[in-house]
């Protein structure tokens, strides 16, 4: 599920702290959210295109998606990164988060445009962009620019919050961080319950 480990990819003692540091971000993060669904198992070990992860896994089937639940993802996915600015500093910061970024902005994205979870937006249609497929369920119009704005400014606020939520457990629970990220260092891969 996670992808074939590359064990032959050899990472610096600086890159598997660095990782550890960002995968234990997400993991920490993840415990201290309720609505996140529990970690499952985190890895520095290099798998596919990913230099570590930390796959969580749902307890139950899932139909429909909460805003808690939403919003605790969101915040997870920012904490590999609000680590790394902790523990490395602003110019240290690497382009380990891409991934994570996307996720959130697709995330917030979806909840502002597709399930009216947007009190400025409201409960209405928008799409993916100006040129989506149900451009003509909206009478046919592109999107305005001030629309446009809107859903960005929106967009950004919900990745803002999970950003911040994920800097205010990761700075109350730092001596937390350190252990996980140093035993990720010495052990490479954790259960959830190890982590826990």
């Amino acid at each position: 599920m996670m992808g074939s480990e590359r064990r032959s990819m050899a990472m610096s003692d600086a890159e598997k702290k660095l990782t550890a540091y960002h995968e234990g971000g997400h993991a920490l993060v993840g415990i201290y959210l309720p609505a996140s669904d529990p970690i499952h198992k985190a890895t520095i070990i290099p798998r596919g295109r990913a230099l570590g992860m930390v796959m969580r896994l749902p307890e139950n089937d899932r139909f429909s998606m909460a805003r808690d639940k939403m919003e605790a993802d969101i915040a997870v996915a920012m904490a590999g990164r609000v680590s790394e600015e902790m523990i490395f500093g602003h110019d240290k910061v690497t382009s380990g988060a891409s991934s994570d970024i996307q996720m959130a902005t697709k995330m917030a994205r979806a909840m502002v445009t597709e399930w009216g979870l947007s009190e400025k937006i409201g409960t209405i249609y928008h799409g993916a962009s100006n040129d989506d497929m149900y451009a003509s369920a909206r009478g046919g119009a592109a999107r305005s620019n001030h629309t446009s704005e809107l859903i960005d400014a929106e967009v950004k606020a919900l990745v803002d919050q999970g950003y911040n939520i994920a800097k205010k457990i990761l700075t109350k629970h730092l001596s937390e961080l350190h252990l996980l990220a140093q035993t990720l260092i010495e052990r490479e891969t954790l259960s959830g319950a190890q982590i826990k």
